[in-house]
């Protein structure tokens, strides 16, 4: 944690130099620090636009700042993981090792395999880009390649920036930007330990229980969303409406990949219904996969909670989910986590809503989209008063290391009590 607020110091200071800015009047510090926050933690939100606020130079400390916020989450989490399997056990340090492809000592094949992932994709997605910036819009080949580069480095680290105003809504029917950066969002969210199993062709009865879940879930919510968000705005004016049917199952589909964290928009969410506004901060709170550089509560926790619900209906002792029975410590950290992370969103929605003024619904979806570090937003940001500045920047950060650090802090906490109270059963509903 010490680490990333350093990084956001260090990027808020190059940031509030008069290079960065193209008028350099005022006083930057804020836009400077909002910024640099918002692009370590790979989030998008921003107080100022991006595409004309910035100077070249300004622009070029933003990717470099999603491009370390990224490559610090995934390595921060692999380690993690890596660092607290040696606190373990030889039985559970040997199972932790198996259900998350890392070996017992093997620090630097995994942080040269993050580097290694995130280059060649991020290298494959600008070249795509580039390409098409330059061959379908006559940008020159410097502005195509700048534009190429900027998103691919934003999209694949879940960020969401993007160098036009309006963000990609003037490519809202354009599938050779859209899909490019699609593809990218997913693979970022998707985390680590699931592509490089992916990578070493597994076959699927000898996947990990986590790689199950996480492409599981992944499928399932980005069809959900498509289907959800598809039949709400299907005939609403303001956004895909009046457009044909290609570009209704286009955008329908991009937004129902946006919410996995990456918060590009290709339509006004002021605009969009309170269904599909609702469903936007359901998919924003669950996130993308652990170790990714997806945020929110994450696709593993969500989904085994319902497990333990669909334990709790069936009346069976043990949660147990693709053959494989979750202990219940496991458990204890999602419900904490979980909860936890429910807390930090509803108070934060009510204090923003008292020191903005602005309607409950646009809070909670700008609080959401902090705390999964989305970067979505109905057009309030820019409007924000400096509190409820600081209240975005703080959820930013608890959301991008707080689950994080909190649930490697639970594992390496391991106090056991010496006696036991006698059982109570208080009554529940």
């Amino acid at each position: 944690m010490a680490g990333f607020a350093a990084t956001i110091v260090g990027g808020a200071l190059l940031l509030a130099l008069p290079i960065a800015r193209e008028h350099p009047v005022g006083r930057p510090v804020m836009p400077a620090l909002f910024t640099a926050t918002s692009a370590t933690c790979v989030t998008g939100l921003a107080t100022v636009d991006t595409a004309t606020y910035w100077t070249p130079f300004g622009q070029v400390v933003i990717a470099v700042l999603i491009q370390a916020g990224g490559l610090g989450i995934m390595t921060l989490a692999s380690l993690l993981a890596l660092f607290v399997s040696r606190r373990m056990g030889l039985r559970s340090r040997l199972t932790a090792a198996a259900e998350n492809n890392i070996g017992l000592g093997d620090v630097k094949r995994v942080l040269l395999s993050v580097l290694r992932i995130t280059l060649a994709i991020e290298a494959v997605v600008a070249v795509l880009l580039t390409l098409r910036w330059w061959v379908g819009y006559d940008e020159s080949l410097g502005r195509s390649l700048a534009l190429g580069t900027f998103h691919a480095v934003s999209s694949f680290n879940n960020a969401g920036f993007a160098l036009f105003t309006d963000n990609l809504v003037s490519f809202g029917s354009d599938p050779w930007i859209q899909v490019p950066i699609c593809v990218s969002i997913v693979l970022g969210g998707l985390g680590f330990p699931v592509i490089l199993e992916l990578l070493r062709r597994t076959p699927y009865r000898r996947w990990t229980l986590h790689t199950r879940l996480t492409i599981g879930m992944t499928i399932a919510l980005l069809i959900g969303g498509w289907v959800f968000l598809g039949i709400n705005e299907w005939d609403n004016p303001n956004t895909i409406g009046n457009a044909d049917l290609g570009t209704k199952l286009l955008q329908s589909f991009f937004h129902s990949v946006q919410p996995r964290t990456a918060g590009f928009n290709a339509w006004d969410y002021s605009q969009v219904s309170d269904a599909s506004l609702l469903g936007t901060i359901v998919l924003m709170f669950i996130g993308g996969g652990s170790a990714s550089t997806a945020g929110g509560l994450k696709v593993t926790t969500f989904i085994l909670l319902f497990f333990v619900i669909l334990t709790e209906v069936r009346g069976e002792d043990h949660v147990n989910v693709f053959e494989r029975r979750v202990d219940a410590r496991t458990i204890r950290q999602a419900l904490t986590v979980a909860l936890l992370g429910v807390a930090a969103v509803v108070g934060a929605t009510m204090v923003l809503s008292e020191v903005t003024g602005f309607a409950l619904r646009d809070s909670m979806f700008e609080t959401t989209s902090a705390f999964a570090t989305v970067g979505l937003s109905t057009g309030i940001t820019p409007k924000m008063p400096v509190m409820g500045q600081w209240v975005l920047i703080l959820l930013m950060f608890l959301g991008r290391l707080g689950p994080i650090t909190l649930v490697s802090a639970l594992l390496l906490h391991d106090h056991q009590r010496r006696y036991v109270y006698p059982e109570g059963r208080p009554l529940i509903g």
